[in-house]
């Protein structure tokens, strides 16, 4: 049986955020976003979404908000989970055009959004980050809610952590997550 990847590590221009990933209630959700962070597909591309109090969008590799495929040909079907609820702030989800429309593009929540429910595949939640998430949510945006500067993922890796590890929340630049939140 193949590893499952647990989380996904987000270098992004404001900082570094990991996001767990709910492999029991989106297996197929997780394996594209894991899948799509091994092989590159996220390096480079910008966060063309923001909208204040409610989502940070990225993965659309146009930078467009209309682009982005699945490892699986196209768009794939929706994973949803009544137990999953856009709840708060940090929240994973698909973001789509409609039921069963998925393809690469994420959004991350800012707040509570309850309208969401039953509508976007929620596949996770971050993990360590919510900073960076909070400053974020901060960027100045134009009436189109993109950034006014331009916000980038530099790299994206899906990770493998056992959580009884003592490493597990340890970049790879060896910094702990707390020195990193310390030195914010």
């Amino acid at each position: 049986m193949a590893e499952v990847q647990t989380h996904v590590e987000l270098e992004t221009s404001i900082g570094r955020l990991r996001v767990e990933l709910y492999h029991n209630h989106a297996p197929r959700t997780c394996t594209n976003f894991a899948t799509l962070a091994s092989i590159g597909y996220y390096d480079d591309t910008i966060v063309h979404r923001i909208v204040r109090d409610f989502v940070i969008q990225a993965g659309d590799p146009t930078g467009t908000g209309r682009g982005g495929e699945s490892i699986y040909g196209g768009k794939f079907e929706d994973e949803l989970n009544r137990e999953l609820k856009h709840t708060g702030a940090g929240i994973l989800s698909m973001a789509n055009s409609g039921p069963n429309t998925n393809g690469s593009q994420f959004f991350i929540t800012l707040a509570p959004a309850p309208w969401l429910d039953g509508k976007h595949t929620i596949f996770g939640r971050v993990s360590h980050g919510m900073r960076v998430v909070q400053r974020l949510g901060s960027i100045p945006t134009d009436k189109d809610d993109r950034p006014v500067d331009e916000v980038k993922i530099f790299r994206a890796r899906a990770l493998t952590l056992d959580p009884d590890d003592p490493n597990a929340h340890v970049f790879d630049d060896g910094r702990s997550v707390t020195a990193l939140t310390a030195a914010r």
